[in-house]
């Protein structure tokens, strides 16, 4: 199998961290948005079309964070994006690293709603085909099994 993942790399700024010099908790989620878009624009699918073409857009419904370390003011850090399932809502499995190390992974459920009424709505083609060819098995969230732009095992 070939891994769908997306991968981005990023700087931390000292506009990402808190007093104590660590990467903020809600510089994650703003990495994870940022690499969310740009996973979607690598894949000819930019939001701006969604939006133009189809009338529709993509909204955070649900995210969960789990942090295990924290990034440093001038670390690299690198968020890789990989799509779990993609139907009437999108779920993202957005993960973290250091190198080789996970700092963080992220659950993040999309879902698509009318730009007009904001009432929910199917995702157009041809973005859910797209999203669907992409998919990968669900993820197995333990740290110590978990490999820098692999796939992730499942559990059994």
């Amino acid at each position: 199998m070939t891994d769908s993942a997306h991968r981005m790399t990023i700087r931390v700024y000292y506009e990402d961290t808190d007093a104590g010099g660590v990467a903020y908790h809600a510089s994650y989620l703003r990495w994870a948005e940022r690499a969310r878009t740009e996973s979607l624009r690598e894949m000819g699918l930019p939001h701006a079309d969604m939006q133009r073409l189809h009338g529709c857009f993509m909204v955070v419904r649900r995210a969960t964070v789990e942090y295990a370390r924290p990034a440093r003011l001038d670390d690299e850090v690198t968020v890789v994006t990989r799509i779990r399932r993609a139907s009437a809502s999108l779920l993202l499995r957005q993960e973290v690293w250091r190198g080789e190390e996970r700092l963080a992974w992220l659950d993040v459920t999309l879902a698509c709603v009318d730009g007009a009424t904001l009432a929910p709505r199917r995702l157009p083609e041809p973005w859910l085909g797209a999203l669907r060819a992409r998919t990968v098995p669900a993820c197995n969230d333990l740290p110590g099994n978990a490999q820098p732009g692999n796939a992730l095992p499942e559990t059994t």
